[in-house]
C-alpha cells in the first residue's frame, strides 16, 4: 500500500468543500466585514462607559471570567425556577461550539505561521464526537428558552406599556417579549440547527467510514436524500449568511451580554461586598461639588458598562420584594432608566422616578440573582444620596434623619434611655472599668423597642448563663448609623460611626456580638473605613458556638412546629444561615456556595425540625424593613411582610422564629392584621434558646 494511500485514509475533512477559490474569497470579505461591523458598534457604546467615573479598585480580569463567565457562578447559585438550567446549556454549547471554531480555524490557518495541521487522525475523531454531542446543548437549551418565552408570553399577556409614564407594565412576566427577543432565539435556533444540516449534507455528499463518529450529524444524514454538489454549496452559503447575521446583529440584541458581561466581570471589584457602600469624602464633595448621583456620568465607568451587560432575564425583579407587593419599584426597568439616561443626560431620579428609588429596602436581592453582577442597590443609594442633599425627602423619611441627628437613636428615644431595658438585670458596662472579652451591642431597636428588648434580656440571661465576659456601653451606644446611609444621609451615618469608633477605641473593644444582622453588617462591613478593626458576631453565632462548647443547651422544638424566617441582612448580605439552624439542632450547609444540581435536590425542603419556607437560606424573601424602609409610611396593601408571612404560614407551623430586630416588628404588625394572627407565636431564637436554658 503506497503512502498517499495510507494518508487517503486518515480521518478528516476538507474545508470549504465543493467552493472555489473566488467563492472562498467572498467568504473571507463577507467575513471581515460583518466582524468590522460588529467591532464597529460596540465601539460606539465605548463614549458612553466612558462619560462614569474612572474606577479606584483593583480588578482581577482572569479570576473574575474564570469565576463568573466559565464557571457561571451567579446563574449555578440562582433557583432552578429562574431557568437557570436553561441558561447553562445555551452558554456551554455556546462555548463548546466556539471552541470547535476557534480550532479547526488555527488548524486550518495555523499553517501559515508554521503550526501543522491538526485537524485528522485520532484528534479529528474525539473532535467530532465530543463537539457534536456538546452542539445539542446549545440547540435544546435555546428550544428551550424560546419555549419557556412563547409560554410566560401565553400566561402574562405582551408587555403593556403605561402611557403615562411611557414605561412597560410588569404584568408577572419577568421577561420582555419584543419581537426581536423571539427573532434572536430564532437566529439562534437556526444557527444551532443550521451546523448540523450542514454537517449532515456534507456525509450524505461524499460519505466516509468514520462519519458515525459524529451521531447527531451521522443520523440525520441517514434520513437526508442524495446531495449534490450545488445544493451542498447551497447549504453552506445559507449557514455562512446567518453567521455573518448573527456578528452584525449581536452589539443590538441582549445577546450582547456574551461580550459585555464578560467586560463587566474583567473590571469587577474582587472586593466588592453587597454589605458596604462607598463613603463619600468632604475632599470629594468639594471637588466634585455634589453628594451621591445626579446623572448617570457620576456613576463608576464600570456600572456604566454593567448596565450594558443587562440580559432583561427579570430575575432582579422576580426576587424584588417591593416589586412583588405591588410598589412601583422594577429593578430590571431602573438599570433600564438608568441605561437610557446615560445616553440622553436625564437626572437619574428623573429618569427613574423617585418614588421607585425610595421604595427599595437594600436587601439586596436583586444583586445576588443578577447573573452579570449588576449593583442596582449601590446605584439606587447613590441617587438617593443626591435626593437627600437636595432636600427632596419628606414625611416619615425625613423625620428619622432628624430624630437621629437629635438623639442618636433612629426611633428618637433620649440618649438617657438607652438603658432602660437594663432594669433589674444588673447589665456590666463598659464604664465600669471592668475588663470584658465581648461587647454586647443592643443597637437602637434593642433598647427601645418593647420586642426588641425581650430580645436583649434573652440574650444577657444567656450570656450569664454561659459564663460569658461582656459589658454593654449603655448610653455612650450611638445608632450605627445605617438608616442614615441607606436613606442616602452619609454625612450623617458618617457623623455616628466616628462617635461609636471612639468609643470603640476608649475601650480597646475588638470583640462585638450583636442581635440585630444591620447593626452586624455596619459594624462588620462598613465600619473599618472609619479606623475600627472589629470582629463582629451575631448573637446566633455566639450562642451556636456555647451550645456545641456544652455552655449551653439547645432549643428542642417539636419537628416540624417551628418555621425560620431568614433576615436579608444576616442570610443574603452576610452569609449566615447556619448558626441560627443549629440552635434548634438542624445541622445545615447553606452557607456554602451551592450548585445548581444542590438546589435542585433542597427542592422541596426536606423536613428536619424547622418546617423550611419556600425561600430560605440566601434566597430569603424580604420583610420590608430595610433601606430606611422600617420607618417609611406604607400601604396596607403593600407590604412586603404580609406576603412574607403568607409563606411562613404556609409551612404549617404555629411559631415563627426570628433573628432580626426589625423582622420582628414587621412580622409581628403584619400577624395583627390577619383573622389566624393569634394562633402563631413569634419570637427570637435567643427567647427558645432561654426557655430550654431555664
Amino acid at each position: 500500500m503506497s503512502l498517499a494511500s495510507v494518508l487517503a485514509t486518515v480521518p478528516t475533512r476538507q474545508s470549504y468543500m465543493h467552493l472555489s477559490s473566488t467563492e472562498k474569497n467572498v467568504f473571507y470579505v463577507v467575513m471581515a466585514v460583518s466582524l468590522a461591523l460588529m467591532i464597529a458598534q460596540f465601539l460606539r457604546r465605548l463614549p458612553v462607559w466612558r462619560k462614569g467615573v474612572p474606577i479606584h479598585w483593583k480588578p482581577d480580569p482572569l479570576g473574575s471570567v474564570a469565576k463568573f463567565i466559565l464557571g457561571q457562578r451567579k446563574v449555578q447559585s440562582s433557583r432552578p425556577k429562574s431557568g437557570a438550567p436553561m441558561h447553562l446549556m445555551i452558554f456551554y454549547g455556546f462555548m463548546a461550539l466556539f471552541l470547535a471554531t476557534t480550532l479547526l480555524f488555527i488548524a486550518v490557518y495555523g499553517q501559515a505561521v508554521g503550526i501543522p495541521n491538526f485537524h485528522k487522525g485520532a484528534y479529528y475523531l474525539a473532535y467530532e464526537a465530543v463537539f457534536d454531542v456538546l452542539g445539542m446543548f446549545f440547540v435544546v437549551g435555546v428550544a428551550w428558552a424560546w419555549g419557556r418565552r412563547i409560554n410566560l408570553l401565553r400566561q402574562h399577556g405582551p408587555t403593556v406599556v403605561n402611557p403615562e409614564t411611557g414605561k412597560p407594565e410588569f404584568n408577572g412576566n419577568p421577561l420582555s417579549h419584543e419581537v426581536k427577543d423571539h427573532l434572536v432565539l430564532a437566529l439562534l435556533l437556526l444557527l444551532g440547527v443550521g451546523g448540523y444540516v450542514l454537517e449532515a449534507a456534507r456525509m450524505a455528499n461524499t460519505p466516509q467510514p468514520w462519519d458515525f463518529y459524529a451521531p447527531v450529524g451521522y443520523a440525520l444524514s441517514k434520513v437526508m436524500p442524495a446531495i449534490s454538489n450545488d445544493v451542498y454549496r447551497g447549504i453552506w452559503w445559507s449557514h455562512a449568511a446567518l453567521v455573518a447575521v448573527f456578528f452584525i446583529t449581536l452589539p443590538q440584541m441582549k445577546i450582547k451580554h456574551i461580550f459585555t458581561a464578560t467586560l463587566t466581570a474583567a473590571g469587577h471589584n474582587p472586593e466588592a461586598s453587597m454589605g458596604r457602600l462607598e463613603p463619600i469624602s468632604m475632599a470629594q464633595v468639594e471637588e466634585t461639588g455634589r453628594i451621591g448621583v445626579a446623572t448617570a456620568d457620576q456613576y463608576t465607568q464600570w456600572h456604566l458598562l454593567s448596565l450594558d451587560a443587562c440580559m432583561t432575564c427579570g430575575r432582579c425583579t422576580e426576587v424584588c420584594p417591593a416589586h412583588n407587593v405591588g410598589k412601583i419599584l422594577n429593578p430590571k426597568q431602573v438599570v433600564a432608566d438608568i441605561a437610557k439616561a446615560a445616553e440622553t443626560g436625564e437626572e437619574v431620579a428623573a429618569a427613574v422616578s423617585e418614588e421607585a428609588l425610595w421604595a427599595c429596602t437594600t436587601c439586596n436581592a436583586c444583586v445576588e440573582a443578577c447573573p452579570v453582577l449588576i449593583r442596582h442597590v449601590d446605584m439606587i443609594v447613590d441617587a438617593r444620596r443626591h435626593l437627600v442633599a437636595e432636600g427632596r425627602l419628606s414625611g416619615s423619611g425625613a423625620t428619622v434623619l432628624r430624630q437621629m441627628a437629635g438623639t442618636g437613636n433612629a426611633w428618637g428615644a433620649p440618649a438617657g434611655n438607652r438603658e432602660d431595658w437594663m432594669k433589674g438585670l444588673n447589665v456590666p458596662l463598659a464604664r465600669d472599668g471592668k475588663p470584658f472579652e465581648v461587647l454586647f451591642w443592643v443597637g437602637c431597636a434593642g433598647a427601645t423597642d418593647p420586642l426588641g428588648m425581650r430580645t436583649s434580656r434573652a440574650l444577657v440571661d444567656l450570656l450569664n448563663k454561659a459564663g460569658v465576659s461582656y459589658a454593654c456601653l449603655g448610653n455612650e451606644e450611638l445608632c450605627t448609623g445605617d438608616p442614615a446611609r441607606r436613606l442616602g444621609d452619609e454625612f450623617q451615618f458618617q457623623a455616628q460611626a466616628e462617635m461609636n469608633v471612639a468609643a470603640f477605641a476608649k475601650y480597646g473593644i475588638k470583640r462585638v456580638v450583636t442581635a440585630c444582622p444591620h447593626c452586624l453588617n455596619t459594624l462588620r462591613n462598613e465600619y473599618g473605613d472609619f479606623g475600627a478593626t472589629l470582629e463582629v458576631l451575631h448573637h446566633t453565632e455566639l450562642l451556636a458556638d456555647l451550645v456545641a462548647e456544652g455552655r449551653l443547651k439547645g432549643a428542642t422544638p417539636e419537628p416540624g412546629r417551628v418555621t425560620y424566617h431568614d433576615p436579608c441582612y444576616l442570610a443574603r448580605v452576610n452569609n449566615t444561615s447556619d448558626a441560627p439552624r443549629s440552635l434548634v439542632g438542624d445541622q445545615t450547609h447553606l452557607d456554602e456556595t451551592v450548585t445548581l444540581l444542590d438546589l435542585a435536590k433542597n427542592e422541596p425542603y426536606p423536613l428536619r425540625v424547622l418546617a423550611e419556607p419556600e425561600q430560605h437560606g440566601r434566597k430569603t424573601l424580604c420583610c420590608g424593613a430595610g433601606g430606611g424602609r422600617m420607618w417609611m409610611d406604607e400601604e396596607p396593601n403593600q407590604r412586603p411582610s404580609n406576603r412574607r408571612l403568607d409563606q411562613l404560614v404556609e409551612t404549617g407551623a404555629d411559631t415563627v422564629a426570628v433573628a432580626c430586630p426589625f423582622c420582628r416588628i414587621m412580622l409581628d404588625a403584619g400577624l395583627k392584621q390577619r383573622p389566624d394572627g393569634d394562633n402563631i407565636k413569634l419570637v427570637d431564637l435567643a427567647e427558645m434558646l432561654q426557655d430550654a436554658n431555664s
